[in-house]
């Protein structure tokens, strides 16, 4: 009898053991204590093929993965569909953009030998890392072909002080900068002398959408005299 019962609780015993070592081979990832065969077949179910490398392999696939060279600088043209069909902006719209106030600046390329420059009221800030900025742009400017070839251009922020030559930059010239004192930006960009502040830009990326262009550029060099900049509101937003 004592013989019997100790038969039967040893092979309860067993079924119970080969129940738990069952159970392990189903653990995600596999155990050490089933057996080489168990921890194989276990990762091949439920690793994937990057995990199941040796750690060596491993590093070494990441970094061919993760270190392709990519270009600093591309130039991005990103088209959106056409504007919307919509009623005609009513006076109270007008009156409201007119209320966004605005700096005034000259803005400035190379065209071979000559400097170039245009008017501008729609630059702001559009970035922080790297630092950017946004210039609105008519289609019809000279200065959208000057981009298009990958040229820098430069902002100058009119001081308080400069509102005299509002005049002469809305209308362009052949030698916009004649007879004016001008400092040279890195790339041998005009900037005023006495502008409150200047900034040199690369062009990163255009959107064509309405009847203007932004033009997104990376500040690449830039400076400022402490001076007031010219503050510009209009009332009529629909109109410079």
């Amino acid at each position: 009898m004592g013989l019997s019962v100790g038969t039967e609780g040893a092979e309860a015993g067993c079924e119970r053991a080969a129940r738990r070592r069952d159970s392990r081979h189903h653990e995600p990832g596999g155990r050490r204590d089933i057996g080489r065969a168990g921890i194989a077949s276990t990762a091949t179910r439920t690793q994937p093929a990057t995990l199941r490398l040796r750690r060596g392999k491993r590093r070494r696939f990441a970094n061919r993965r993760f270190t392709t060279a990519v270009p600093f600088h591309r130039f991005t043209t990103v088209t959106l569909p056409p504007p919307s069909a919509q009623t005609a902006p009513t006076s109270d719209i007008a009156a409201a953009l007119g209320r966004i106030p605005s700096g005034l600046f000259v803005v400035a390329w190379r065209d071979g030998d000559l400097d170039r420059a245009m008017l501008a009221s729609w630059v702001m800030q559009a970035g922080f890392a790297p630092p950017a900025v946004s210039v609105a742009v008519a289609p019809s400017r000279d200065l959208l072909a000057a981009i298009d070839r990958g040229g820098a251009f430069a902002i100058s922020v009119l001081g308080d002080a400069q509102r005299p030559l509002l005049a002469r930059f809305g209308k362009p010239t052949a030698d916009a900068f004649a007879g004016l004192a001008v400092e040279r930006t890195p790339s041998g960009v005009a900037v005023l002398t006495g502008a409150a502040a200047w900034l040199e830009c690369r062009p990163a990326a255009r959107v064509a959408h309405g009847d203007h262009v932004l033009v997104v550029a990376e500040i690449i060099a830039g400076g400022a005299t402490g001076g007031e900049p010219l503050v510009h509101v209009r009332k009529n937003g629909l109109r410079y």
